[in-house]
């Protein structure tokens, strides 16, 4: 057998052991949130209650019913109150209009609520967009310039386009209609798992596609460049399924890359980096193993100036009990990316709480890392320069939106916060909800 065919094989066992350990972590979930439904989790709080809670500080530790450490309720609103019949919550993102009014999208299994939050900090609910097709526990969303891209694991979903400056000027919550509302539906893939956004070069990268279609899972691209309008230059397949991923227009110490724009991408078991410039034939630059891998899911650089390390969170490690995160704490690991073909693990760092980590993103040394049933997790990663083992990392703040396992130390499960927005120039903070809904939050250290 000549070594190609070896090579392709191998290849294919890959794909193969990456895609059932995929099934294996969907089908863990929806066990766990049909459990869920069945206890009555997402319909067993009422609203009163949970309005009562805010707006709290955090005294001695709890901000009403929730633990916290420097971190503020300022509001809140269940995902019965944005209009969604299954009350189940997933993905967030946050816009900011021309005159600084603030907005989040917040993702839900049967569409997605659009909310503002005011000059104190109180979300209103402004409406919903319907879903395009049918519910799925999976929807992820990000914006560029203003119009929202939603995608999700519904059959024939495709890419919702929708221009948020529609909510500038409702006076009443109005649900729009999935035809005549949306700037475009583009239907060139049908599910996806994430939508990556790179706003610099008005790129969507649609990941999680179909693994049986040319694209393989990989990034699916469409240029935004004209929302009413868009198209698909290309499609980065080499590694196959791409969970999630980082694009920027690099700006690191690799020299021969400077100004190309680079993904990063979290490939299932590995950190794949990929030039994505030349849209028709994009070049995989490394693709990097790490010890205690069981389901590599997303990540964020620590700077968007330097570009030198990233960190990585992998979402079936604590279920594994793998590697450093057998203690069922969570787990960031911690990648040298000084030279994009050989990234290395430098080291890690683990909360003081049990639970799973889902998606974490980096503003100024923190990174806001939503954690499941521990809830957001704010950590000081500044030292990552000086000492990239994490050593020096240390937990700042947070707020835990999922009280019941407090009395035990954390539970490792799928219950609890999916993500989080830290992005609003008045330090506001969106952390949405699996079985509660959205939180408007303050960190105050």
């Amino acid at each position: 057998m000549k070594f190609t065919s070896l090579v392709a094989l191998a290849g294919l066992a890959t794909t193969i052991n990456a895609q059932a350990e995929m099934d294996r972590l969907m089908d863990l979930k929806i066990k766990h949130w049909t459990k869920m439904r069945a206890e009555g989790a997402f319909n067993k709080y009422d609203n009163a209650r949970l309005q009562a809670v805010g707006p709290t500080p955090c005294v001695n530790g709890k901000a009403g019913e929730y633990a916290c450490d420097k971190v503020d309720l300022l509001s809140f609103l269940s995902h019965q109150e944005m209009g969604s019949t299954t009350k189940e919550g997933n993905d967030i993102w946050g816009w900011t209009s021309s005159t600084g009014r603030e907005f989040g999208a917040v993702g839900q299994t049967d569409g997605t609520a659009f909310v503002e939050i005011d000059k104190t900090g109180k979300l209103n609910y402004l409406g919903r967009l319907p879903t395009q097709t049918q519910s799925s526990p999976w929807r992820d969303l990000k914006v560029i310039n203003g119009y929202a891209y939603i995608g999700s694991e519904a059959p024939g979903h495709g890419l919702q386009i929708f221009d948020m400056r529609k909510l500038l000027t409702l006076t009443a919550p109005k649900t729009f209609n999935i035809g005549t509302d949306l700037t475009a539906w583009y239907q060139g893939f049908g599910s996806s798992h994430n939508i990556v956004a790179h706003e610099e070069k008005n790129m969507i990268y649609a990941v999680g596609t179909a693994r049986n279609s040319a694209c393989k899972g990989g990034l699916f691209m469409v240029d935004v460049s004209n929302p009413a309008k868009p198209v698909s230059p290309g499609c980065a397949s080499q590694d196959g399924y791409v969970h999630d991923a980082q694009c920027v227009v690099y700006n690191g110490p690799d020299v021969q890359y400077l100004g190309k724009e680079i993904c990063f991408n979290y490939n299932e078991d590995t950190l794949t980096i990929v030039d994505v410039t030349n849209k028709k034939s994009p070049r995989q630059i490394s693709r990097t193993p790490y010890s205690g891998s069981s389901y590599t899911h997303q990540g964020w650089l620590t700077s968007n100036t330097d570009m030198t390390f990233l960190l990585l969170d992998d979402e079936l490690d604590e279920e594994d009990k793998t590697g450093v995160a057998a203690n069922g704490r969570t787990t960031t690991y911690i990648f040298n990316i000084t030279t994009l073909a050989r990234p290395t693990n430098t080291g890690y760092y683990q909360s003081p709480a049990k639970s799973i980590d889902h998606n974490q993103y980096v503003k100024d040394g923190l990174t806001y890392q939503s954690n499941y049933n521990s809830g957001l997790r704010i950590v000081d990663i500044s030292s990552v320069e000086a000492d990239p083992t994490g050593k020096g990392f240390k937990q700042v703040g947070f707020f835990d939106v999922h009280p019941e396992d407090d009395s035990v130390g954390g539970i490792v499960e799928f219950s609890g916060s999916w993500s989080v927005y830290p992005y609003f120039k008045s330090g506001y903070i969106l952390l949405n909800s699996i079985e509660r809904g959205v939180f408007a939050l303050k960190y105050t250290g």
